[in-house]
């Protein structure tokens, strides 16, 4: 045989068993955590959003001063 074919054909095996032992060790993590909803990270959650110091003058639209919906009446 062709030295190429054989250099393919130890490629192929090597690249199958390395195929299996990855696909088994992923298996054996998988089934040891089935909370889905872990990320892992750890520590207290927080879901309160930040409190960002905004420069003088701007506000933020949902602290908009309420405009009326009736118009002040206009003297001639």
């Amino acid at each position: 045989m062709n030295s190429l074919v054989i250099d393919l054909f130890l490629c192929g095996v090597a690249y199958v068993i390395l195929i299996y032992f990855v696909a088994t060790m992923t298996k054996n993590s998988l089934r040891k955590g089935n909370n889905r909803n872990d990320d892992g990270d750890g520590g207290i959650e927080n879901f309160t959003p930040p409190k960002i110091d905004l420069p003088p003058g701007v506000i933020w639209p949902s602290d908009a001063p309420k405009k009326s919906k009736t118009p002040d009446p206009v003297e001639f």
